[in-house]
């Protein structure tokens, strides 16, 4: 179990990640909810104890991750979901599964994050995100997802 000030220090670098690549896509900074952490980290405390990783479908946008060896930082789940850049296309804005984590990551509308984090008795880090208002919808992807400036 992580203590409050690790769980406090790897949502920190987490929210920094973030607003640092939304930044550059002209996305204003997010804050942390407490209301979507808590709901973040009763996910990730699931998922940990089931050793799985599937999405919860709570009506929130949300974003997962799963280390096994090396604890991650709060920044190597977010620089993992905006890695996927590469495979979006700004010319011919959607959904993509490819791509769903880091439009998610940039989606401009989006004001909120909540950050959970859980270890599994295997030794499997799982994290989860939840954000609001949530992203990812369809006809609103030009909007709300932005080359970088």
């Amino acid at each position: 179990m992580a203590t409050d000030r690790q769980s406090s220090t790897f949502a920190r670098e987490s929210l920094n990640a973030h607003n640092q690549y939304r930044q550059k896509h002209g996305a204003p900074a997010l804050f942390i909810c407490p209301k979507l952490t808590k709901v973040a980290q009763a996910y990730a405390d699931t998922i940990a104890q089931k050793d799985t990783l599937v999405h919860s479908n709570n009506g929130f946008g949300e974003n997962l991750y799963a280390s096994w060896g090396r604890e991650p930082n709060g920044r190597d789940p977010v620089t993992a979901f905006y890695n996927e850049i590469k495979d979006y296309n700004f010319n011919s804005p959607g959904f993509s599964l490819k791509t769903g984590h880091f439009t998610q990551v940039v989606w401009k509308a989006t004001k909120m994050v909540g950050v959970g984090k859980a270890k599994s008795s295997r030794g499997t880090t799982y994290v989860v995100y939840n954000y609001y208002p949530p992203g990812n919808y369809q006809g609103q992807f030009a909007a709300n997802v932005l080359p970088a400036q």
